[in-house]
């Protein structure tokens, strides 16, 4: 089992998550379980590049060397990587640096992954990637801004983040199947 830190780039606050994932489970696994702790959706495209290796979907014109993530496990995958990057959403291009910290070997195996810890909330779903998020952040600071109403709408009425539920993202855990 894998003790993973993943943390998404170039954004204030700080967004990450620690958890502890099989090293059983498939890379396509693995972003579910990425989705699920994050609070992303799952709407967009996404891929994994480890050392110098491309793992995707195998959706429409995927690169060449791209290897399907449904055919490979996070353990032979990750191998002796301790560093690797998740890319999601092509559009917003939601960097994500994932750190091993530790990988330990169990007779007993975890079936779920696990949410140990994290900050802060992930960026709305289509807000614009980083600049997108850094403008959404100041108008809604800005009960004056012109666009302040529109945003709070945009955003479903409130946005707070700094917020981060450690049950609930283990709940969203436990419901993948």
């Amino acid at each position: 089992m894998f003790r993973l830190r993943v943390t998404l780039g170039e954004v204030v606050p700080t967004v990450w998550r620690r958890l502890l994932v099989p090293g059983s489970v498939r890379l396509a696994k693995l972003h579910g379980m990425f989705q699920a702790a994050m609070g992303w959706t799952d709407s967009h495209l996404h891929s994994f590049t480890i050392g110098a290796q491309l793992f995707g979907m195998h959706f429409d014109d995927y690169p060449e060397d791209e290897i399907d993530e449904k055919e490979v496990t996070v353990l032979r995958a990750i191998d002796e990587h301790r560093r690797f990057s998740y890319e999601y959403d092509f559009g917003d291009s939601w960097e994500h640096e994932v750190v091993v910290e530790e990988l330990t070997r169990t007779s007993r195996g975890l079936k779920y992954a696990v949410c140990l810890d994290g900050q802060n909330a992930c960026p709305p779903e289509d807000c614009g990637g980083v600049g997108g998020y850094t403008e959404l952040l100041e108008v809604l600071a800005d009960p004056g801004h012109e666009d302040h109403d529109h945003f709070l709408q945009w955003v479903g009425g409130r946005f707070d983040p700094t917020w981060f539920d450690l049950v609930a993202a283990n709940v969203a855990l436990q419901q993948l199947r």
